[in-house]
């Protein structure tokens, strides 16, 4: 029998997912899947409900979605836009915790601040390990001015930071954008945000 707790959790991302149901999928995944000649393997970390998945699955890809949200997985295999799952592979786990095949492009869309440090240190890592020879990263990090920087248990990165991390990629995009939006859930935010494409030589 479920605890309270986990009625909590699935409430919690219950409510996320509702918040972001039917909005597309980013810009910076989308630039990393066009720069291919053809589609390929890919591995979407924190899929969450799909919104990257779905595009890299119309485009012809082979996906590996991995989101440690058991209603996350369930939501993205419901969607009705998913013409077919012959495609699709999908893995509830904690990416921390978790690991994958190489890979022609990794996405991780605003999921990786998130992670403790320790953590992403190794994530990090893995991903460019697993990246084959002219694969493409995409995602995002948060900057010392966002809204959550102060939050224990994020990684935060400045400019300077970031671009040592990046330094044995090739840069395909690199954006520092700040905005006042709202989360999902409607709360009122500052977004300080680092958008990445980045390609391994």
């Amino acid at each position: 029998m479920a605890n309270a707790a986990d009625d909590s959790t699935r409430r919690d991302f219950a409510s996320y997912y509702d918040g972001v149901e039917g909005r597309p999928s980013r810009p910076t995944l989308i630039q990393a899947a066009v720069a291919f000649e053809r589609p390929g393997f890919a591995v979407d970390l924190g899929c969450g409900d799909g919104r990257d998945t779905i595009e890299l699955l119309r485009r012809g890809w082979r996906v590996l979605a991995i989101d440690a949200s058991e209603e996350g997985i369930r939501r993205l295999k419901a969607r009705p836009d998913l013409a077919s799952d012959g495609g699709l592979e999908t893995r509830v786990a904690r990416i921390e915790e978790t690991d994958w095949p190489p890979a022609e492009l990794i996405n991780a869309s605003f999921v990786l601040p998130l992670l403790a440090p320790d953590a992403f240190a190794r994530v990090w890592r893995r991903i460019g390990e697993r990246l084959t020879s002219g694969g493409r990263f995409a995602g995002q990090l948060f900057g010392p001015r966002d809204g959550w920087a102060s939050r224990p248990g994020l990684t935060i990165h400045d400019r300077a930071e970031i671009e040592r991390m990046v330094s044995v990629y090739c840069i395909e995009r690199f954006d520092e954008t700040e905005t006042d939006e709202p989360t999902a859930r409607g709360k009122p935010k500052h977004w300080h945000v680092f958008h990445l494409v980045l390609r391994k030589s």
